[in-house]
């Protein structure tokens, strides 16, 4: 019932008089009462549960307090979530930019028995890390964790990000890691799905100064040069 009563706008009118040279007019107004604050949910796709508020402000001020004890809140604070609200509260970190809390809850993350490699994530993370300046951050998150994480049934769009953060963040050696995981995942096939991935591997390996590389990732994936330009 509180959640409809906030969502209609309720409204009432307002009588007033003004004076005029030759008669007097009345006017109504109408004023439309509704929510203060018109803006959409934190993150797109989903609006944050009270749980998930409740666990960001709990890491930031963890993060503010003591810094000597920020894995045993993030593993205490985080333990009580179910899956949606943990993945919420790390895209949540990500917008905000909180690039140390969101390794931490991604890291926590990776441990549940239900994690499965997410790509998008992955490139919301080198993304934001990016902005910051944390390169030697990105190269751990690919070289370590991704490394041990494998491509896994990765989705074209999700892969297909990941690759334009990189290539934006000049991570050379980490765009390589994810064309080792690409090859040893069995991405060499010819499907159209597979392709708009290697066009913009190549396209990406040649602005970072990688001709011989693209020219491989080509004959790799059974690309002709026309095809990938």
């Amino acid at each position: 019932m509180a959640s409809s009563l906030r969502s209609n706008h309720s409204c009432f009118s307002l009588s007033y008089s003004f004076p005029t040279t030759k008669s007097h007019r009345s006017c109504v107004a109408i004023i439309r009462c509704g929510p203060r604050d018109n803006r959409g949910p934190l993150h797109r796709g989903r609006v944050l549960s009270i749980e998930a508020i409740q666990a960001v402000q709990a890491l930031k001020r963890a993060e503010r307090m003591d810094q000597t004890q920020i894995d045993e809140q993030v593993s205490k604070t985080l333990s009580r979530l179910i899956k949606q609200d943990l993945v919420a509260s790390l895209k949540e970190l990500i917008r905000q930019d909180r690039c140390h809390l969101a390794l931490k809850v991604y890291e926590i993350m990776r441990s549940e028995h239900w994690y499965k490699t997410d790509c998008s994530l992955y490139a919301d993370l080198v993304s934001t890390l990016a902005r910051k300046g944390m390169t030697e951050e990105i190269d751990r998150l690919i070289s370590v964790d991704l490394e041990r994480d494998g491509l896994g049934v990765s989705e074209e769009r999700g892969l297909s990000r990941l690759v334009k953060a990189l290539i934006a963040a000049e991570r050379t050696e980490s765009l390589m890691t994810v064309y080792g995981l690409m090859k040893r995942g069995g991405w060499g096939s010819a499907s159209a799905a597979d392709e708009c991935v290697v066009k913009v591997l190549s396209r990406g390996l040649r602005r970072l100064g990688e001709q011989r590389v693209a020219e491989e990732v080509e004959m790799e994936f059974g690309s002709s040069p026309r095809q990938i330009r």
